[in-house]
């Protein structure tokens, strides 16, 4: 089922009444983060979802801004250190966006460009109540993202807790455990506001191609 027709928001929304974030430009969703306004500024369906599959196309517009605070994230989800213990920074592009998953940032894929690539979950990989395991599912196995400009595909699985993410055909995360993710919830389209330094990005970002399809009890 298509979530985006290409024509308007329907079947999406926002939780602030006057939001100017979000339009459709030359048929796909695009985002212009306006102004430093705070709040939810997220773009989020209407309706709910328990499992599903999901199928993304996305791209990052443009990165103005420079980030000199991204870290390099290792295959167990934790930061490379240099020899006197001190996480090492990187210069990076500073975008940043995601998709959220039933109703909540924490379980957010994320779209960003970090040396580690998209589709990393942030806030499992970084919460200390998890364990290793956990932190090392939700970080990607392999940076995947195509260069800024350019169109990218998330293929999203999530039933019950644990999720599967590829993009661009590529396999970036693997049944991985989302412990006390709730049942269901809405999905949304993150935004990061005008930043222009700092660890997080303005979302320059557009979307296209969103669909879904709900997973029974039985597959």
């Amino acid at each position: 089922m298509s979530l985006f027709k290409g024509k308007d928001l329907a079947g999406w929304t926002t939780k602030q009444l006057h939001n100017h974030d979000w339009s459709v430009v030359d048929g796909v969703i695009d985002c212009n983060p306006q102004g430093e306004v705070k709040g939810d500024r997220e773009l989020w369906t209407t309706k709910e979802y328990a499992d599903f599959e999901l199928w993304v196309d996305w791209r990052i517009k443009e990165s103005p801004f420079v980030n000199n605070k991204a870290r390099i994230i290792l295959p167990d989800g934790s930061y490379q250190k240099d020899d006197s213990g001190n996480v090492i920074t990187v210069a990076a592009p500073n975008t940043d966006s995601g998709v959220f998953l039933r109703g909540q940032h924490k379980s957010q894929v994320n779209i960003w460009c970090w040396p580690v690539g998209s589709g990393e979950v942030w806030g499992y990989r970084t919460d200390p109540a998890f364990d290793a395991k956990v932190h090392a599912g939700v970080t990607p196995k392999v940076k995947a993202d195509k260069p800024i400009g350019e169109w990218n595909t998330f293929h999203i699985t999530l039933k019950g807790d644990r999720l599967t993410v590829t993009l661009n055909d590529n396999l970036v995360i693997d049944d991985a455990q989302l412990p006390g993710i709730p049942r269901q919830g809405p999905l949304a389209l993150q935004l990061h506001p005008e930043r222009k330094d700092g660890e997080w990005g303005a979302s320059l970002v557009q979307f296209r191609n969103i669909r879904i399809r709900q997973l029974g009890a039985g597959e």
